[in-house]
This record gives C-alpha cells, sequence and structure tokens, in this order.
C-alpha cells in the first residue's frame, strides 16, 4: 500500500535486538523528503549511498532525537545539502543528550538508582558509545509545529504532537485515507520504551497514556509504524498497550510494598539484560515508579545518596 501512496520504505538494519528501523522517502513540496535516517554507521551509509545518488533529497524529518533516528541525519545533510526539521524540544535533547557533561550527569544518575558502581561505569560508557552513531550532528533550520501539514507522497498529512517514548515525539495523520504513520508511538509486536531520565518530562508514562488516548480518538484504520511491518486497527493495538502498562503498573505497585531502590524494581520487571537493554529498562521502570508518586499510590525518599519508592 505504501507504493500507492507514492512512499519508499527504506528499512535500516539495527545492531540490536530490536534489529531494524524503518525509514521513508517520498515527494515534498520542495522535491525529495525523507523521514528519518537511522544510525549514523557503515551499514547505513552503504544503504542510502545509491538513493542519495539517484533523488534530490530537499528536506529531512526526524520524528524524535533516539539514534536509530536522528543519527544519520547530519551526515546525509552535508552529502544532499537538504534542511533539517524536528521538534524544539527533541532538537534540543538530540544536540545534547550524548555531551561530555550530560555523560558525566548520567552515571552519577545511575548511582542514585542503587546500581552497583560497577555497572553503573559499564552502562555509562556503553552509553557514551553512541556519540560516533549520532555525529556529525545535523544543522537543524525548521521547527516540527503540532498541526503543520506535511505533504509526502500524494497525500498530505497532519502533525500530531504524541509525547511519552521521546518528549518531542510526533505521528503523522492523514483524515481523508484513515492513514496513521505512526512513528515510534504505536508499534505491533512490542511496547515502545517509555523511560524517564531524570531530565525532561518527570512523567513520560502519563504523557504516553494521554497521547494514545489522544491518537484513539482518530480511528485510524491503516498504520505504518517506524519497526516491524503496516497493521490495520490502530485503536486495538491501543488497547492492548494501555492494558500492558496497567498491567506493569500494578506489578510495580506491588514490588514496593516495602522502600526499594529503582535497581531492585528493575530487577523485578525485567530479566537477563545485556548493558543495551538495560539502559531502557531502568528509564522504563522509573517512568513506572515517577507515575505512580504523581498520582500519590507512592512516596519517595533519598538515604545515603541513593532514591527509595514506597507503596502507599
Amino acid at each position: 500500500m505504501l507504493s500507492e501512496l507514492g512512499i519508499e520504505q527504506i528499512t535500516i538494519p539495527l545492531p540490536f535486538r530490536l534489529n531494524h528501523v524503518n525509514c521513508f522517502i517520498a515527494d515534498g513540496k520542495r522535491g525529495r523528503t525523507v523521514i528519518d535516517t537511522g544510525l549514523h554507521s557503515d551499514v547505513t551509509k552503504n544503504i542510502w549511498a545509491p538513493i542519495i545518488a539517484k533523488n534530490d533529497i530537499k528536506d529531512i524529518i526526524i520524528t524524535h532525537y533516539h539514534p536509530d533516528h536522528f543519527g544519520y541525519s547530519g551526515s546525509m545533510q552535508k552529502l544532499t545539502g537538504a534542511d533539517v526539521w524536528m521538534t524544539k524540544v527533541d532538537a534540543e535533547m538530540g544536540l545534547s543528550y550524548w555531551s561530555p557533561d550530560s555523560i558525566k550527569t548520567k552515571k552519577r544518575n545511575y548511582l542514585t538508582c542503587g546500581l552497583p558502581e560497577e555497572l553503573a561505569h559499564q552502562i555509562t560508557s556503553n552509553e557514551e558509545s553512541y556519540t560516533e552513531r549520532v555525529e556529525p550532528y545535523p544543522v537543524i533550520q525548521h521547527e516540527i509545529k503540532e498541526g503543520m501539514r506535511i505533504l509526502f507522497g500524494k497525500l498530505e498529512y497532519e502533525v500530531i504532537f504524541t509525547p511519552g517514548h521521546s518528549d518531542g515525539l510526533f505521528v503523522l495523520y492523514n483524515k481523508e485515507e484513515s492513514i496513521l504513520l505512526s512513528t515510534d508511538h504505536i508499534l505491533p509486536k512490542i511496547s515502545p520504551n517509555i523511560s524517564y531520565r531524570f531530565r525532561g518530562n518527570p512523567n513520560p508514562l502519563q504523557s504516553f497514556i494521554t497521547s494514545l488516548e489522544k491518537i484513539k480518538k482518530l480511528n485510524a484504520e491503516y498504520v505504518f509504524p517506524s519497526h516491524f511491518k503496516p497493521f490495520k486497527n490502530a485503536n486495538h493495538r491501543i488497547e492492548e498497550l494501555m492494558s500492558h502498562h496497567e498491567e506493569r503498573l500494578e506489578f510495580t505497585y506491588t514490588t514496593i510494598n516495602k522502600p526499594s531502590t529503582i535497581y531492585e524494581v528493575t530487577q523485578a520487571l525485567f530479566h537477563q539484560l545485556n548493558l543495551h537493554q538495560m539502559r531502557f529498562a531502568i528509564g522504563e521502570a522509573l517512568a513506572h515508579l515517577e507515575y505512580l508518586v504523581a498520582n500519590n499510590q507512592c512516596r519517595k525518599y533519598q538515604t545515603n545518596g541513593t532514591w527509595y519508592y514506597e507503596a502507599i
């Protein structure tokens, strides 16, 4: 169906358990437009090279700052001279998240989660290694704003902000054909990672749930996500995602019937994690804990530099 819409999907392999990201290219108002770019890597470079050679790419739209979407944008911009578009909040995050000061802060934050110092060091080093996967940084000329209309292929799409997975994430929606380019907001098979990382929106899980309710009102029939294959009936998947997080919140609440560190809650929620997965798991555990705090279901306090959460 994408080809009927004038859109070509470019699937970029990733060196993770989630082993790919779907990027897209289509005609825009000024020439060819790309949505998301993949990591900065040789694999990504080799996939995009022939596409760049035969397309006059004028605009690069980045749906959010995570490396698998944002990472190659600077290199692509240098090769094409294209303008880069992002939401303001994610542009600021993307250009600062991997800075030396930010990395130092991350390690201090991991220690407050109750992680053993060696594990905190390993996770921070793993995170620092992503710098080469996002550099060179793009020059971001244009701000994506909610309500904007973007011509992409044969249709025009409305920008709808859907914070949660990132503070500045958005989706694209065409009402006439009931088509949703769902980016990382709604995925089949897996729940998008919803993390709090001690900066930005303090309650991303509430934002994610609110965003799901917002998109549910559209009753979109066709969904084209940034991972996995297209699917139908957005509302069915939205209901599954909301149920998933309700269950996770109940389990988290049960886990903290006695004072618990973020690391202890992470271990209860997730099992057999590598370093890459551990980063996401800690952020997700913390997002669920902060949701409970915001809803007066638990309290948090610090002892000897470590945060503890306890159900009320």
